[in-house]
């Protein structure tokens, strides 16, 4: 399966917080990421759309 990678940008828009916010989420484990060759973080987008649903649930 070939699964895409979101910027911390993209993850932050889905959550609605600060691209910051995601970081400290991935020093304290609530999300892995993966660095390109030039340090940047990136995220698998399953892992995200999976914590994005974990958090709605909930919410509910």
């Amino acid at each position: 399966m070939d699964d895409h990678l979101l910027t911390p940008r993209e993850v932050a828009a889905l959550f609605r917080v600060d691209p910051k916010t995601v970081t400290r989420w991935a020093d304290e484990g609530r999300l892995s990421s993966i660095r390109t060759l030039g340090g940047h973080r990136r995220y698998r987008a399953t892992e995200v759309n999976a914590l994005l649903e974990s958090t709605r649930s909930m919410r509910a």
